[in-house]
């Protein structure tokens, strides 16, 4: 199982730069780029994206491995990764902050991770603190729910509307967060990206 830094270090030589060439091509420190190949940091999705483009690599592939067997065997582990802004959207910090578990039937359909909701925009079905299961996917059906990626390095929670000239974000609380709505252009062009589709919520008690 590659770590998130031996994935970018990969990448970096597969697309035949030095660690100083690549800090230049992100606007990252080279020391920094050396740490994070080290795993001394973890770096955040939008610093992943930056190293993605500059690699030419998809930004799937820097992400890390999410399944851990558990060692009661009984389920699959995967991380928290980060805390997700449910209403403006801010970076997802890749940290893992805590870790759950999905059934290996689950499991078997895919890469998942596991968000914490912030915010009150998805409110009432989801909360403030809640925790999401994500199958990690870059398309979703019309209406699904799912982790979407805004100017490429903001991380937000929305149900997604389709139509044939772009996408519209939708909160369940509008009152929060109205719709957004995103042009096939700017879809392009921010890039507007999404992560994977929200397959479970688990609720705070």
């Amino acid at each position: 199982m590659k770590s998130i830094g031996e994935r970018i270090k990969e990448a970096r030589k597969s697309a035949g730069l030095t660690q100083l060439e690549l800090a230049k091509k992100t606007e990252l420190s080279r020391s920094y780029i050396g740490d994070i190949e080290k795993d001394r940091y973890n770096p955040s999705v939008s610093t992943l994206q930056l190293i993605a483009t500059a690699t030419n690599t998809p930004l799937e592939d820097l992400l890390p491995s999410t399944k851990t067997v558990s060692p009661t065997g009984r389920g699959v582990r995967i991380p928290v990764l980060g805390r997700v802004v449910a209403g403006i959207p801010i970076e997802a910090v890749e940290e893992i902050l805590d870790y759950e578990e999905i059934t290996p039937e689950l499991a078997a359909t895919g890469e998942f991770f596991a968000l914490k909701i912030r915010g009150h925009s998805m409110e009432p079905r989801m909360m403030e603190g809640d925790v999401v299961i994500v199958r990690r996917q870059d398309d979703v059906d019309s209406g699904d729910v799912a982790i979407v990626l805004v100017n490429g390095d903001e991380a937000t929670v929305k149900r997604v509307k389709k139509q044939e000239d772009g996408i519209t974000l939708i909160a369940n609380n509008i009152s929060v967060y109205e719709p957004h709505y995103y042009s096939n252009k700017e879809i392009e062009e921010l890039p507007v990206r999404i992560l994977g589709k929200v397959v479970e919520l688990r609720g705070k008690l």
